[in-house]
């Protein structure tokens, strides 16, 4: 019975034939002449934040992941914390206060008081929960210091095992291939990325984002992890294939047009990512984690590369 179902729902899947709403046209491939693995690829990629959830599972499941990420790691965050939980017994009471004053001097420009939210009662001290948001971030900027260069050798890493894992070596990414019948047009500023989501992706536009711009966000429950993760969500997603990328040798335009083809699809991939990597502390592991997830998308796509160029090619030997 479930496999019947599996068939039905992969007969019906438009992955191949839908249209999204960009210019171009989508490739008119027979879903019915897919192979079975690559079948089962078009069902994770119909929804890519699954992905992320695979990342995560992997990472604490899988040993060849987390062991020499821990290994690579542990040190640093022996010292980050000890040096952190020093930052925060001595500083958390004053900033808390700090914080209190604020908001009951600007009730009116924050729309905040301390037991009210535009009027509305809320369960907690306001100024408690900001003061240990402010303190959740200042943590992870410690433990990001002492960690440093070695979860930069971790995340890339995993990258490379979960890779690896698949039983492919680094021959197996192939040049690019269009997969659409008329691809979308690229403008300039799709082909730097777009302003906003170039300037948010990187570390330092995240810093400024969540710092300067978004910090009176950061008061009010969530809004201000949300408005970041939205900002960031596409720059994130070509952060987070850039091995990839890297690996097929596309060119700046091969990336944007492949990009702008599954917007919508890096979009929500992105905004998933970056949220969880917004949360304080957590947030490392999943940076770790994302990779995975990242990679086990990316070896989905560069299976439906490899079926459209074999597909292209028996084209053309047919005319």
């Amino acid at each position: 019975m479930a496999d019947s179902s599996l068939e039905g729902f992969e007969k019906t899947s438009d992955l191949f034939s839908r249209k999204p709403e960009i210019e171009g046209v989508p490739p008119s491939l027979n879903i019915d002449a897919i192979p079975d693995d690559l079948k089962r690829a078009a069902l994770r990629m119909q929804l890519p934040p699954s992905y992320v959830v695979v990342g995560i599972y992997r990472l604490f499941t899988d040993e060849h992941l987390w062991r020499p990420t821990w290994d690579k790691c542990k040190h640093g965050v022996q010292r980050g914390a000890i040096v952190g939980a020093v930052w925060a017994v001595l500083t958390f009471g004053i900033q808390e206060r700090l914080i209190r004053v604020f908001l009951s001097n600007s009730p009116r420009l924050t729309g905040l008081s301390d037991g009210t939210m535009f009027g509305y009662p809320i369960p907690f001290p306001l100024h408690t929960y900001a003061a240990m948001v402010y303190m959740g971030h200042q943590l992870t900027t410690i433990l990001r210091f002492f960690l440093s260069k070695n979860i930069r050798i971790a995340r890339d890493r995993v990258w490379q095992h979960t890779v690896a894992s698949r039983g492919k070596g680094p021959e197996w990414f192939q040049p690019y291939v269009e997969e659409w019948d008329q691809p979308p047009r690229i403008g300039k500023d799709e082909l730097k990325g777009g302003f906003i989501e170039r300037t948010a992706g990187g570390w330092i536009g995240t810093l400024v984002l969540k710092r300067v711009i978004l910090a009176p966000l950061s008061l009010y429950p969530l809004v201000g992890t949300v408005a970041s993760a939205s900002f960031r969500a596409l720059g994130m997603s070509r952060i987070l294939h850039r091995r990839y990328f890297e690996a097929k040798k596309m060119t700046p335009h091969e990336v944007a047009v492949f990009m702008e083809e599954r917007k919508w699809d890096y979009r929500l991939f992105g905004f998933v990512t970056a949220l969880l990597e917004s949360i304080p502390i957590l947030g490392l592991v999943f940076s770790i984690s994302n990779r995975i997830g990242a990679a086990m998308w990316a070896f989905d796509l560069e299976k439906k590369q490899h079926y459209v160029r074999e597909e292209r090619t028996r084209e053309k030997k047919a005319q």
